[in-house]
């Protein structure tokens, strides 16, 4: 038997219906406010806002996954969680790129447009994060899920100061130091998911103890 009684069953049935919710809510917040950064972002010409749109785009994607694995066995869901953290990876690496070229080009953003737009991602980003707390410790494709959250809320915060610094300096370096901390955030989440994920795997191979789910 999967369950150890009826209560334990319908219990966890109820608590996979109340994350798959929250999921599929996060998962709509984060599609709007991609296509809302994306082009604040290009016609601001800041490099700190375009990153953070692809990274409501990669979000939305990872949700889209989450919804797809839940209520799957272990391995699927870590194999989930894996896929997450190769694409965060792939995301802080396509921002140091970013960042390299605007820094050649001498791009001077638009901090106006930077401020507003960030404190509306800002106020996106807590939404999701107040949504997804109770489930920060569960397996590590919830915990993906969670750690991605917190990873847009510090950018957010970041963004709104590059906004600050490029009003201040009338350069665009703020911008590019903040797309810079994105990166490395990025990578460092990525880091984090993949070691859960790969954890997880290996317990799931024949002979491994049990973890629990």
């Amino acid at each position: 038997m999967a369950c150890c009684n009826e209560n334990h069953c319908g219990s966890k049935t109820v608590a996979d219906g109340r994350y798959r919710i929250v999921l599929w809510t996060v998962l709509l917040i984060n599609a709007a406010m991609f296509a809302v950064e994306i082009g604040a972002g290009l016609a601001a010409g800041s490099a700190a806002l375009q990153a953070d749109a692809l990274d409501f785009f990669a979000d939305a994607a990872n949700y889209a996954i989450s919804l797809f694995v839940l209520g799957m066995a272990l391995k699927w869901r870590a194999l989930a969680a894996l896929i997450k953290g190769v694409s965060m990876g792939l995301f802080g690496l396509w921002v140091i790129g970013t960042v390299i070229w605007h820094g050649v080009h001498g791009t001077i953003p638009g901090w106006g447009t930077m401020g507003v737009v960030g404190a509306v991602a800002l106020a996106a980003n807590l939404a999701c994060l107040g949504l997804l707390y109770a489930w920060r410790n569960g397996d590590s494709n919830m915990r993906s899920v969670w750690i991605c959250s917190r990873n847009d809320v510090l950018a957010n915060l970041a963004v709104l100061a590059a906004a600050l610094g490029v009003f201040g300096t009338q350069t665009g370096w703020p911008d590019l130091a903040v797309a810079a901390i994105m990166a490395s955030l990025a990578l460092h989440g990525a880091w984090t998911i993949i070691r859960h994920a790969l954890s997880d795997w290996r317990s799931t191979a024949p002979g491994a103890p049990v973890a629990a789910e």
